[in-house]
């Protein structure tokens, strides 16, 4: 969310995409709700659990006054990355995502782990496991590296500056 302010430091109403069939749903509004109150923005939750929810969701955008948005982890919101990029574009809506699957498709930017080094460390478990560890004996490994990838195309088709700052932390920049 921090990120998101920095992108769009005058948006006040932000969008959260969240699939409420999700066990960790209620977890990840409050979560969103929590960070945007420190930024001192409003949140509007955008449950989408289909496509048709996915249509609707951004057909209330302007009706909610919402100025940004923030798709949640998700391998539903993941498959349908196209369409929800297309949509924020079509809505000039800054979106910030959490993988670099989005922002290379033509989002804004994404802020969150890698999911090729996620699905490196479920080989290795695999493999740990087919010659004969236990998996209740394996430790839990959380990521270690968060990813920021900007696209500056994308930017510039909002009319948007990104600050020199969040360029020069960014882990890489799309032209």
């Amino acid at each position: 969310m921090e990120v998101l302010r920095e992108i769009v430091p005058t948006a006040r109403v932000i969008g959260a995409f969240v699939n409420p069939t999700r066990t960790d749903a209620d977890a990840q509004s409050r979560a969103v709700e929590d960070a945007a109150r420190a930024l001192s923005w409003e949140v509007r939750i955008l449950n989408a659990e289909s496509e048709a929810d996915i249509d609707a969701a951004f057909a209330s955008v302007l009706e909610q006054k919402i100025s940004a948005l923030v798709v949640g982890a998700d391998p539903f919101f993941n498959n349908h990355r196209v369409k929800i990029v297309r949509l924020a574009e079509r809505h000039a809506l800054p979106a910030i995502y959490m993988n670099r699957e989005f922002v290379t498709v033509g989002g804004l930017a994404s802020y969150g782990t890698n999911i090729g080094i996620g699905y490196r460390q479920a080989g290795i478990y695999a493999g740990q496991i087919l010659k004969g560890a236990r998996p209740a004996d394996l430790p839990v490994v959380q990521p270690t590296k968060y990813e920021l990838i900007i696209n500056l195309k994308t930017a510039q088709a909002l009319g948007l500056d990104i600050p020199p700052t969040l360029l020069a932390r960014a882990d890489e920049v799309i032209e």
